[in-house]
């Protein structure tokens, strides 16, 4: 019987290691299997944790590939873990990733900027259906279609390229000044689709049953409506909804998971003030059982 935070830890989105350090702090006994496909976030990270030398294994990796590293790197169940899936101060204050448009820089997007396309690039090969279809999946955008017309066409014309080139197509729909929360609904929209972060989650929430010791506890950190029913609904033991408008199956797979509290939480006025960027998130955590 394991003792008290003893065991194996995945921490999937390291980021820049906050979470981690202060997991490996409270618990001697744990050790910790650290993965993110951002290569620079890994970097800052190493240098936070390096006190805690072999308790730490660090990995650049996507949610798809943890199966293969966690096989690698240890083949130990995991005690717990953790997916905090939005971006980091660092992620989002850094003009060259293009990930806030309130600062001018590339509209990139990526999460790994050595694999893959730009979104300014990427952009070039949608059409508008498709562009609608990202906005309204991956942002709840309202009025998607236009919006997504206007983006298509400035693609096409080369005048998307940068942060305030989208800034300024969202303000134009809005007919002057967008509210930000508008602006902030359309870059995440396109980040999660130029990442694949939907697909990525789909996959590592079908892989940690059989990761995930009985007993074991994963706690998931979402900031967008999509994102969270996808966990919601894997908790519950259904078929993940991929969009509202697209229902999923009315089929139940086996539940293996025990919701440790009702329904999500959400931070408090208090947190939201001191951390206005924490006002969208929403928790989850679950306890793997026998089944």
């Amino acid at each position: 019987m394991l003792r008290n935070g003893e065991g194996l830890y995945l921490d999937a989105t390291l980021g820049d290691g906050g979470h981690a350090e202060a997991l490996l702090d409270a618990e001697p006994g744990a050790r910790l299997l650290g993965c993110d496909r951002d290569r620079m976030a890994l970097d800052f990270a190493r240098g936070r944790l390096e006190r805690f030398g072999a308790r730490v294994t660090l990995a650049h990796a996507t949610f798809r590939e943890l199966p293969r590293v966690h096989r690698e790197r240890s083949a130990e169940p995991l005690t717990g873990a953790l997916f905090d899936l939005g971006l980091s101060s660092r992620q989002i204050d850094d003009p060259a990733r293009g990930m806030s448009f309130s600062s001018e820089g590339p509209l990139d997007l990526r999460l790994d900027p050595s694999s893959g396309q730009p979104a300014w690039e990427a952009l070039r090969d949608l059409d508008a259906h498709q562009v609608a279809t990202i906005l309204r999946e991956h942002g709840d955008v309202r009025d998607a279609g236009r919006l997504a017309r206007t983006i298509v066409s400035a693609a096409a014309a080369g005048t998307l390229a940068t942060t305030r080139d989208l800034a300024a197509i969202v303000d134009r729909a809005a007919g002057g000044h967008a509210h930000p929360r508008r602006h902030a609904q359309v870059f995440q929209a396109l980040r999660i689709w130029i990442n694949g972060e939907s697909e990525d989650l789909d996959a590592a929430l079908a892989w940690l049953p059989e990761a995930v010791r009985e007993g074991g506890v994963v706690v998931t950190l979402a900031y967008h409506s999509g994102e969270d029913r996808r966990i919601k609904h894997t908790v519950r033991g259904e078929r993940p909804v991929i969009s509202r408008r697209r229902p999923a199956d009315d089929v139940a797979i086996q539940p293996v998971w025990e919701a440790l509290h009702r329904g999500v939480i959400t931070p408090s006025e208090v947190e939201v003030a001191r951390n206005p960027r924490a006002r969208s998130a929403r928790l989850r955590a679950f306890r793997r059982t026998g089944a």
